[in-house]
């Protein structure tokens, strides 16, 4: 997998929390080490009194320079490692996502196994081996992603992560994150039109989706491939047991077909650690599938901001337009039109009235001008701090998929070579014949 860390661990791309600020934010990860070791099964007891059945994964911490002012308070040992299930990295993963709506948060690994070439060997199972140590190295990767940037990296409960094991959930919840995420999803599953949408925001948005769609028909095909290579592969091991068995009736020959077929067993074998190599390329293309969710999530947030400051300019247009018709005598009909509702809310349009009414609109008008202007600080404010992380995200895409694309080439190259050389050694065995 892509080095996750490899945001240069010294300069990593969240600006500063003030979104004028150019001063650049050490991370986390310029000064420890983490790794998720050691996936252990256990059997426990749920809520409802029901046996389960779970992984859990050591997160390991080690601080490199204990003198940094980058560390936390709560950082006190050189050294700290605790037990946490999947359910907890999702935890984690959900807060920040609450908690920082502006920053582009690193996906968590599958849950259940999709698109792996060992299925053909009935390997669904979720506690399969290989797909826990690939499930490790995603949970890695994700606190590595987390750890090196400089926003997240500064966070209390992704500290208390790495070193507090009780309590810790309970820290979540006191954050109010609960309240904040039933919010977010009821938000994001409202449906509405923006009168002027943000053309950055809409090329963001297409650019998540044709990603998405890009590297999903990758590892589609990747599967394809895999799944025909493994046959071909596998087939070869018949010529290994045809040459045996027919050296067992050859005197002459019977050297040279043996050591063929023990090449072509060699042939057949060499598939499957290649293929669990490249199973470690299609886990990183994941990560960039999953990525192009988070990109949404920016864009949707933004549409979100714009469709409360359009709100709040429709409201101040019609406050006015009521203000000015209340000042200009205007008599308002009863009846199901918009000056009849302005008959019902005013009532008797007597000279006192109508001027304890126009009072009543100026301070109507005053506060959603206050809140309109809010509205539209909070709005320029994330495009700024998003647009800011999306930069960052580009250019950790660019690396990261640049060295996936190259290993995978060199992977690649390997196998060919592989081949060549062992087809090579048959060709003499066959020759000394």
């Amino acid at each position: 997998m892509a080095d996750a860390g490899s945001d240069s661990a010294q300069e990593v791309g969240s600006e500063a929390s003030t979104p004028s600020s150019s001063k650049r934010v050490m991370s986390l990860l310029s000064v420890l080490e983490i790794s998720v070791t050691e996936p252990e099964r256990r059997t426990g007891v749920t809520a409802i009194n029901m046996k389960e059945t779970y992984t859990v994964y050591l997160v390991e911490t080690r601080i490199t320079d204990m003198k940094s002012e980058l560390l936390p308070e709560t950082f006190t040992d050189e050294t700290f490692s605790l037990w946490r299930r999947y359910s907890e990295f999702e935890l984690l993963r959900n807060y920040l996502c609450v908690t920082y709506p502006a920053v582009v948060i690193p996906p968590l690994p599958e849950k259940k196994i999709h698109m792996m070439w060992q299925k053909l060997s009935g390997g669904e199972d979720k506690f399969d081996p290989d797909f826990i140590e690939r499930r490790r190295a995603g949970l890695e990767s994700f606190l590595l992603r987390v750890a090196a940037h400089g926003q997240l990296s500064q966070d209390k409960i992704f500290h208390s992560f790495l070193h507090q094991g009780e309590g810790w959930k309970e820290a979540v919840l006191a954050t109010g994150y609960q309240n904040k995420m039933d919010s977010r999803l009821k938000t994001l599953n409202a449906q509405f039109r923006l009168k002027n949408p943000d053309r950055r925001f809409q090329d963001l948005k297409n650019y998540s989706s044709e990603l998405e769609a890009n590297i999903a028909n990758l590892l589609k095909i990747r599967e394809r491939l895999a799944e025909r290579l493994y046959g071909i592969h596998k087939i070869h091991a018949n010529y290994g047991r045809v040459f045996s068995e027919w050296s067992g009736i050859e005197k002459e020959m019977g050297d040279g077909l043996q050591s063929a077929g023990h090449f072509m067993d060699v042939y057949a074998a060499s598939i499957d650690s290649m293929l669990e190599e490249e199973d470690t390329y299609a886990d990183a293309l994941k990560e960039y599938l999953y990525f192009a969710d988070a990109l949404r999530s920016i864009c949707r947030k933004q549409e979100l901001l714009q469709y409360e400051v359009e709100k709040l300019e429709d409201k101040l247009v019609y406050l006015s337009s009521q203000k000015q018709q209340m000042e200009q005598g205007v008599d308002v009909k009863s009846g199901f039109s918009l000056k009849g509702m302005t008959t019902k809310l005013f009532g008797a349009d007597t000279p006192e009235v109508r001027e304890k009414k126009i009072k009543q609109l100026e301070e109507q008008i005053q506060q959603t001008e206050e809140q309109l202007q809010a509205a539209k600080w909070e709005l320029s404010t994330y495009i700024e701090r998003s647009l800011q992380d999306v930069e960052r995200f580009k250019r950790q895409k660019v690396r990261d998929l640049r060295e996936i694309f190259i290993n995978y080439s060199i992977m690649q190259i390997k196998l060919c070579k592989k081949g060549i050389s062992l087809w090579n050694n048959t060709k003499e065995c066959f020759t000394k014949m």
